[in-house]
């Protein structure tokens, strides 16, 4: 069947994507990150070396250094949703009485989302300077488990703040580090999160209104067309109702570009909840997400009955893994206006 074919082909290409972000981005124990160091491990040894080290080297650039690479994917990808969004489907739904008010929302988001994008590329994350580094030290106190006083950082030669972490791509240390962000080619911390946390949510909206316009739209041409009553002749010369893999196929044969878009920007949509989501949790208990991988870590570690003792580290206690929990509403604040230490007057 040609559609499950390309539509299996599609599945692979993006999972493939997935797992090289998972490996390149810094977070190698994933589901797909593991996934795909088994991969190159069978495939190494039968691959020229002088290829092997071109593919190394080439994913090393896109993903362990600065570059644009993916912010150019992100306006390609982009580019090529709202260019089949506004030349097929805008006028398909126009035709079939949707208002204009619903079919501007997609573009709204799209301004919105450009907005906070921009933000999350050219705003400071919090780097720390040595012209700074007495103040942002005063902004966190070190809770003694993630972070200590004393602790320098190598290749900066500064005493590292509490919650702050080197960056191995930009090559800084950032206050209250989160992650690097290739899709913005910048880190997310203390000056930038709720840029980053807008940029996300505005991503799923712009998604999940065009994929509720253009799946009402493709709803809307099975009913006219009368499919749902429809039969067909099998192999057999039997009379079979047109049940849903026939109508997805004819959706398919009938509308190709739109199916596709539609497969991605669900798959978009989804996952930039998820990961909205989870964001949003790591802002209501003040956490980031490097925080959060160090704490899983220790705790899976404890718990691990077959790791040796001398790997073992302490359990963090509740007050440990929200040491910075300062309430909700302090925390979700705390976001939208990053703490600064107090000064105190000399008299």
């Amino acid at each position: 069947m040609d559609f499950l074919t390309l539509f299996v082909m599609y599945v692979v290409v993006v999972l493939a994507c997935i797992a090289l972000v998972c490996k390149y981005s810094g977070q190698q124990q994933t589901p797909f990150g593991l996934l795909l160091n088994s991969v190159t491990r069978v495939l190494s040894p039968w691959t020229p070396k002088w290829l092997w080290s071109l593919f190394q080297r080439t994913l090393h650039g896109l993903f362990h250094q600065r570059n644009n690479m993916f912010i150019y994917l992100h306006l390609l990808l982009e580019g090529a949703a709202y260019t089949e969004f506004s030349y097929e489907v805008f006028g398909y739904c126009r035709d079939m009485g949707t208002t204009l008010t619903s079919l501007a929302a997609p573009y709204v988001f799209l301004v919105v989302k450009s907005i906070f994008f921009y933000l999350c590329i050219r705003r400071d994350p919090g780097t720390v300077t040595r012209r700074k580094h007495a103040i942002q030290l005063q902004v966190y106190p070190y809770d003694g488990t993630m972070f200590n006083p004393g602790v320098s950082c190598p290749t900066c030669q500064l005493v590292k703040p509490a919650r702050s972490k080197h960056c191995r791509v930009c090559n800084r240390c950032v206050q209250r580090f989160d992650h690097h962000c290739v899709w913005v080619n910048n880190c997310v911390g203390a000056q930038n999160t709720r840029y980053f946390l807008m940029y996300l949510l505005s991503v799923c909206g712009m998604a999940g209104s065009m994929a509720v316009l253009t799946g009402d739209m493709l709803l809307q041409a099975v009913l006219r067309s009368g499919l749902l009553r429809a039969h067909y002749l099998d192999q057999h010369g039997q009379h079979q109702q047109a049940g849903t893999a026939f109508i997805i196929q004819h959706l398919f044969l009938t509308f190709p570009r739109i199916v596709f878009m539609l497969g991605f920007l669900v798959f978009v949509c989804f996952l930039l909840a998820s990961y909205f989501l989870f964001h949003s949790y790591l802002a209501l208990v003040n956490q980031t997400s490097n925080e959060w991988y160090k704490l899983r870590g220790s705790v899976c570690q404890h718990c691990h009955p077959t790791a040796p003792s001398h790997l073992c580290g302490p359990r963090p206690e509740h007050s440990t893994r929200f040491f910075y929990s300062r309430g909700v509403v302090k925390n979700l604040w705390e976001i939208l206006s990053p703490l600064r230490p107090t000064h105190k007057k000399n008299n």
